[in-house]
């Protein structure tokens, strides 16, 4: 077993998510509890929650106007900020933006659910 992991998110493929497209890593290494995603926000992301997954979104880039619907309110976000989202929180992102989306446990699309 190797005691490093590199990551090189250009060379994993795209997946469509609630929130845009995600390119999900670490998902595969057995003693790492999480997975991280670098995720491209649409502007037309969908509220959804998880009943098990605690999710950190690092914001790499966002526009002006970008914010964090999170159980109905909204807040701002900008470039270096850090939204720490709990499970049964209802959230999406709002406007175009790039974020680093932190998971744990490691992400699991049965854990996706929609009102």
């Amino acid at each position: 077993m190797s005691r490093v992991e590199i990551v090189d998110f250009a060379q994993i493929a795209p997946v469509a998510c609630p929130c845009g497209e995600a390119r999900r890593a670490l998902a595969d290494v057995a003693d790492f509890p999480g997975t991280i995603h670098r995720t491209e926000i649409s502007t037309d992301a969908r509220t959804h929650y998880h009943r098990r997954l605690t999710e950190v979104y690092y914001f790499l880039e966002c526009g002006p106007d970008a914010q964090m619907e999170l159980d109905g309110q909204r807040i701002a976000v900008q470039p270096q900020m850090c939204v720490l989202i709990r499970p049964g929180v209802r959230h999406r992102a709002i406007g175009r933006m790039s974020v680093l989306i932190f998971v744990l446990p490691k992400f699991d699309p049965d854990d996706e659910h929609f009102d």
